[in-house]
Parts: C-alpha cells; structure tokens; sequence
C-alpha cells in the first residue's frame, strides 16, 4: 500500500502504484493544454490527481511549483468493504455514505485544480452524482476541472487507461486494472451532471474520447 500525505497533516491510503514500465501509448490532448494553461500561475496551488497514481504526474505538477496530491478514486469505489446487497436477489451495489464517509475528505474549496480523467464512465451508478458534488464542494471558486467521457463508438469494452502527463500537450495511456466502462454520457448530460460549473468546453480528443474542461 502506498501512502499520500493530504492538506491536513492526515494520510490518504491508496493501491501501490501498478507497474509503470508497461507499453504507454502517445496522445495529444488540446483539453489537458488548455488545463495546463489554466494552472501556470501562480505557483503553490494544490492540485488533485483522482486517477491512478502516476509519478510522471506527481513530477510534472511539481514542476509546475505546484502540491500535488492523488486519490485513486476508481479503487476505491470498487473496494470491497463498499459493496452491500443490492435490490435483486443476489445483488450487490455500493454504500454511498460509507464512501462518502471515508473517501474524498477534504475540507471545502481545498483545491484550485482537478484532474478526474475518465474516472466518471467507470465509476458505479451510484456513486456518480455524489462524487461530482463532493468534487464541486472542494474545488475552489473558478478552479479548472479536467475530465473525459467516451463516445458511443467507444464500445462496452473500451479498456481502463492510466494517463501519465509527458508534457503540456502530450499524455501517456496505459493500459490498467478492467474497470467496466459503465455508460456513455451525451455532451447534454456532461452539461446537466456539472450544471453548477460556471463555464465548459468541449474538445474533441483521440479514441472516442470527449475532453470536457470545466471552471468551478
């Protein structure tokens, strides 16, 4: 297990980190640029990394004169302390104020940036609108949130990347744990989901991806 100091002196207890040597495939990412831009000054913000734990990502962010900080937010929905019986026989879905509970504590408006990825396609349905709200809450006004949605031609089987950040303008995916892709969100429904955002821009990236870059 690997450990991550939070803004409070406390400990985030996350997954050691997979292995990083495996093949890792070149994308450009005008949202990821356009996120870097927002971020640029001034030095010492916090930034949130809710992906898997990346020391490509850690070090790019600290150049930057930035903290950053991660939460793997994927393993942790998938935990199995979270899974509790679900409404069929047989069932199982996930203890949303338990997860609540014991994920994502953070005071409000602690960062001035996020990185969420396509942490959203993956995650269980429960857990969807209550992890953008507790997201919202601890971003701090007019701070930058990146995030990825699939395109229907994606398919059920689009795998799990990691993203490593190589530069300003390039990121790395690696292939990582096989999260089912849960759904596919329509530019309407991204819109609906980050209503309180004051402002979002969509881009279109590489493999039926959506790059949505949105201002708290």
């Amino acid at each position: 297990m690997g450990f991550f100091r939070n803004l409070f002196g406390g400990r985030i207890e996350t997954p050691s980190a997979p292995d990083e040597g495996g093949v890792r495939i070149p994308r450009r990412s005008t949202g990821f640029n356009q996120f870097t831009r927002a971020i640029l000054r001034p030095d010492g913000q916090r930034i949130l990394d809710l992906g898997s734990t990346s020391s490509s990502n850690i070090n790019f962010i600290t150049g930057l004169g930035h903290r950053a900080y991660n939460e793997d937010v994927l393993m942790a929905a998938n935990a199995s302390r979270l899974a509790v019986p679900g409404p069929e026989e047989g069932s199982t879905t996930v203890d949303v104020e338990r997860f609540l509970a014991e994920d994502l504590l953070y005071e409000p408006e602690s960062f001035d940036a996020v990185l969420f990825w396509d942490v959203c396609d993956y995650l269980p349905e429960p857990l969807v609108k209550p992890v953008v709200e507790r997201i919202y809450q601890i971003t701090k006004p007019h701070g930058a949130l990146l995030a990825f949605f699939h395109t229907r031609d994606a398919g059920a089987e689009a795998p799990y990347y990691r993203y490593h950040i190589k530069s300003a303008e390039t990121l790395e995916l690696q292939q990582g744990p096989h999260f089912q892709l849960q759904r596919v969100f329509q530019n309407r429904h991204v819109e609906n989901l980050f209503h309180d955002y004051n402002s979002i821009k969509f881009f279109l990236g590489k493999e039926n991806i959506r790059e949505v870059l949105l201002v708290r």
